[in-house]
């Protein structure tokens, strides 16, 4: 007595490539879609993640450097508009020459 039908057998092996070709059907679609998605995307002219990242950090970088600058220059400001005591400096008086 036969354990497996020989009509099941094939449909089970059937049914097996079936899905393996499904399977890669469908990687082969991923794989296609992806790459028509990054031809969309570099003729969109888009920035990577990884450029984006590192222009936003430049950007706090500089933005951080400019508010320290800006309260230097605050500081600075101040310091240059504080009365200073100062001697009034001694005039010379030119020497008015005769005339003869």
């Amino acid at each position: 007595m036969q354990s497996r039908s020989p009509l099941f057998a094939n449909m089970a092996d059937l049914m097996t490539d079936a899905f393996s070709a499904a399977q890669a059907a469908g990687d082969e679609a991923r794989a296609v879609f992806r790459a028509q998605a990054e031809r969309m995307a570099s003729e969109l002219d888009l920035v990577s993640r990884d450029d984006f990242e590192a222009m936003k950090a430049q950007a706090e970088a500089a933005s951080s450097e400019v508010e320290a600058l800006k309260a230097r220059l605050d500081a600075l400001e101040a310091a240059a508009k504080k009365p200073t005591a100062k001697k009034p400096a001694a005039r010379k008086t030119a020497a008015k020459k005769s005339s003869s």
